[in-house]
């Protein structure tokens, strides 16, 4: 049999598993079987027997056909609003890697602070800070832009995993851009494409998160994060090349090919930082986060930094959302038909006697961990953040900040593991580092950032408000 065939067996196993085992009670019967499909789908996702796009239309078919919901009531998470936010974004993102001013600022931080390992990887990872809030593929920036960077002056100063020379200046730049891009995503609602989901699940809860909210309750734990991981890296997998005085150098020329900044990179520089503006302020004077982003949008059309043919070939873009409106809606009625709040209800009841704090804690760590059996964030988001947020309101944590460190945390949680993220298999495929290394500082890794958003993160969070 081959591996199509046997993964199309193991969803509808499952899904048909559930589908017929018999409703617990008080669980109204069309949840139940929403939640087969939902599993089903979240599972090929997951194994991808066809593109997850056509795995997503497959589920949303099967809502109607069985009848557990209505075609229209199938085609509602088209509609929604924070999709197309996260699509607008992916068209922006564009305008960053056409223009060139992605790559160019990533050049001017290795010209500016290339001169030594340590510091080079600093200044790649500023480079993913600046442009995650206007790309928010982490694969796409991590992958078209940032390793590019790194794997360059990698090969420069001949560390090569080819030649077994990984351990000179790949491996630690490697390790490093891959745990900068799962901090970098957590520290804005834009920063990676489930992001935005897990704000619309909190949302289906009566829990509203800002593009700003999230921003401001992330800025600090996230500094402290990038301050410290690459110390940590160094430490644990130190390179053996510890200057790099060509950087600055590869760097320099690069930038003199590319010439003076265009208009078109002007233009993108102005735009994204209307954006953010407007993302931040906007809801005050009542201008919704995709309304700004569509302005954006219209503003590089009409520059003609993107053509519309630009937009229509952003495959990226249009895949998510159709896999993403497919999950909002299911998700969207597995909570408004009660069956979120039913386990909720369940998993609360077994932690009855702890206070909040040790319920977060302990659901948090559970919650990072059990990411080792998920090849995507998304489907992870999808399948339980709704769960674990219900749960820990439930015990008595302030809505908002539980949703803020479950989302957070849907990031920070990618670093365990060769396939946890989108950019892991781009990094870890340069070939730089072992399956056994790689693992290893990802759990170091883990447990770092869990202690730094913990406590840094839970005294700045006392600083704002949130609890």
């Amino acid at each position: 049999m081959n591996k199509k065939l046997i993964s199309w067996l193991i969803i509808l196993a499952v899904g048909c598993g559930i589908w017929f085992t018999p409703v617990p009670a008080g669980v109204d019967p069309n949840a139940w079987h929403l939640l087969a499909v939902f599993v089903a789908t979240v599972l090929g996702l997951i194994l991808e027997p066809i593109p997850m796009g056509a795995v997503a239309i497959c589920g949303i078919a099967a809502t109607a056909v069985t009848g557990t919901l209505t075609i229209k009531e199938s085609l509602t998470g088209f509609s929604n609003h924070v999709i197309w936010l996260i699509v607008m974004a992916f068209f922006i993102s564009r305008a960053f890697i056409k223009s060139g001013l992605g790559a160019r600022i990533g050049y001017i931080f290795m010209k500016l602070m290339g001169k030594r390992t340590l510091t080079l990887s600093y200044g790649l990872l500023l480079t993913d800070t600046l442009l995650a809030p206007a790309i928010p593929s982490n694969t796409a920036r991590t992958g078209g832009i940032v390793f590019p960077l790194a794997n360059s002056v990698a090969d420069a100063y001949g560390s090569r995993a080819d030649e077994g020379t990984s351990k000179k200046l790949g491996s630690f730049l490697m390790t490093t851009v891959f745990n900068g891009t799962t901090i970098t995503g957590a520290m804005f609602l834009t920063g990676m494409a489930a992001n935005p989901l897990a704000a619309k699940l909190a949302g289906d809860m009566g829990i509203e998160i800002t593009w700003g909210g999230w921003a401001l309750a992330a800025i600090v734990p996230g500094i402290v994060s990038l301050i410290a991981m690459p110390l940590i890296a160094y430490m644990i997998n130190k390179p053996e090349i510890t200057a790099t005085p060509q950087a600055p150098q590869i760097a320099a020329k690069a930038l003199a090919d590319m010439g003076k900044v265009k208009l078109s990179e002007w233009v993108t520089l102005g735009t994204f930082i209307a954006l953010i503006a407007l993302w931040i302020g906007g809801p005050s004077f009542g201008l919704n986060g995709t309304t700004a982003a569509m302005i954006g949008l219209i503003i590089l059309v009409n520059a003609n930094v993107l053509s519309w043919d630009d937009v229509l070939k952003e495959k990226g873009a249009w895949n998510t959302l159709v896999w993403f409106s497919a999950l909002v809606m299911m998700a969207t009625f597995l909570n408004k038909l009660g069956l979120i709040k039913w386990f909720g209800t369940s998993i609360a009841a077994t932690l009855t006697g702890l206070d909040w704090p040790t319920a977060l804690a302990s659901l948090v760590v559970i919650y990072f961990f059990i990411h080792y059996a998920f090849a995507s964030q998304t489907a992870h988001v999808a399948a339980l953040y709704s769960v674990f947020l219900a749960v820990a309101v439930q015990m008595g944590a302030p809505g908002v900040m539980a949703a803020l460190i479950f989302g957070m945390v849907s990031n920070l949680m990618g670093c365990g593991t060769h396939y946890g993220a989108g950019p892991a298999p781009i990094l870890f495929g340069a070939g730089h580092t072992s399956l056994p290394k790689w693992w290893g500082i990802g759990l170091v890794m883990g447990i770092s950032q869990l202690l730094i958003w913990g406590v840094v993160g839970g005294i700045w969070w006392k600083v704002i408000g949130l609890y």
